[in-house]
């Protein structure tokens, strides 16, 4: 039988919606936005001044570096100040300044990258060029795209960083985020004593500066923890070290 016979029998006999229905099927598949789901996975790469490479992910209509920031100078060539073990330089240092935690860079450099004061972030210096340390409410708007289990979703679940459960831990958006710690200027609570300067949290806390103060003393940040699926918003002295995220809007 010839072939356009048989073509035209066998088209008679298939239900035309069903061929309407496996088109538009096919072209949505082919079309679908690289992103994949809601929550993207698209990925770039930045490099600060120092030749550190950072991957990055777009989440909503962002991108954000998916480690944190470990430069040790300004995007102008500027050394940022490095107090070292010396407490009270740390305490007092009102110009801007980084730690490593317990003074460490070997052991925790790549994973847990530096801890900045807040006078660092409010240079305007501190990220690559063309990329910005994130307002409060830039941050507020990744905590509502997320929306449930946002703490989780921006928790890298790798179980050797984390002491616990890692509660809620997917990594879903590809943030990425590991419980660096801080660096305090003063006790919680703004007590002073004699572990002013100390190290706290690893494995349980990370804390990330906004570039939005909350007053003369004290600035906002964003904070999650191995126990809760949560993002918690917080201000506190600017004196302290806690982890940095850079971000830029997407072209």
């Amino acid at each position: 039988m010839h072939a356009k016979m048989i073509f035209n029998r066998v088209f008679s006999r298939v239900n035309p919606l069903a061929i309407i229905c496996v088109f538009m099927f096919f072209s949505v598949g082919c079309n679908r936005d690289d992103h994949g789901d809601r929550h993207s996975h698209r990925s770039g790469t930045v490099s600060d001044i120092d030749g550190n490479s950072y991957q990055t992910v777009i989440i909503g209509t962002q991108e954000w570096m998916t480690s944190n920031l470990r430069t040790t100078r300004y995007n102008d060539g500027a050394s940022i100040e490095y107090p070292g073990t010396d407490n009270n330089a740390w305490e007092n240092n009102t110009r801007g300044a980084y730690s490593w935690y317990k003074n460490d860079e070997a052991a925790h450099s790549k994973t847990y990258g530096a801890l900045y004061n807040w006078h660092a972030v409010n240079t305007g210096k501190l990220c690559p060029a063309g990329w910005r340390v994130p307002e409060d409410d830039e941050w507020t708007k990744v905590n509502k795209y997320l929306a449930n289990n946002a703490g989780g979703k921006l928790k890298g679940n790798s179980p050797e960083y984390w002491s616990g459960m890692n509660t809620g831990a997917t990594n879903e958006s590809g943030f990425n985020a590991f419980p660096s710690g801080v660096r305090f200027s003063n006790l919680p609570g703004g007590a002073r004593g004699e572990s002013q300067g100390y190290f706290y949290y690893i494995g349980e806390t990370g804390r990330w500066w906004t570039s939005t103060d909350y007053s003369s003393s004290n600035a906002w940040y964003r904070s999650l923890h191995s126990n809760s699926g949560n993002v918690y918003r917080s201000h506190n002295f600017k004196g302290d070290g806690y982890s940095v995220r850079c971000v830029r809007n997407l072209d």
